[in-house]
């Protein structure tokens, strides 16, 4: 993760250097255009703003870094699998009320774009898919 940080740290101080080297060489190139030094607005806003969208990616990637306390096991090539294994939540290995819900989804999506009889079809489908996704532990064979 450092080597990200650093490069784009580094592709922030391209931009600058770049922006500026326009702004300036556009002034020097063209003196005549209103009397007075003249910028070439649309370049040098898109260089500078490139600059600061770079800087934002850089700082966000250092705060998250020293926010999660170093490296982790993911970012390291030399690591295991093992290394990074946390408990990544509860989930239903033999549940089919998330497909009963996408089903519910796709009725809806259907009643918009085709009838709108089927958006209470498909409201109706998803409140049961809701209630037995919610449910599902305390009846039947998984019941605790």
């Amino acid at each position: 993760m450092r080597s990200n940080i650093v490069l784009w740290w580094i592709l922030a101080v391209f931009f600058l250097l770049v922006g500026t080297a326009y702004t300036v060489w556009h002034i020097l190139a063209y003196p005549e255009l209103t009397g007075a030094m003249s910028v070439e607005w649309v370049g040098t806003v898109a260089l500078f703003f490139g600059m600061f969208m770079s800087a934002m990616v850089a700082v966000y990637l250092q705060r998250t870094h020293k926010a999660q306390g170093g490296e982790l096991p993911e970012d390291i090539l030399t690591s295991d699998i093992d290394d990074g294994d946390p408990e990544l939540g509860e989930f239903s290995p033999w549940s089919w009320w998330p497909l009963v819900l996408a089903g519910s989804a796709a009725v809806f999506l259907i009643g918009m774009a085709v009838g709108q009889f089927l958006l209470p079809i498909g409201v109706a489908i998803f409140a049961v898919a809701i209630v037995g996704w919610v449910y599902e532990y305390y009846r039947g064979h998984f019941a605790r």
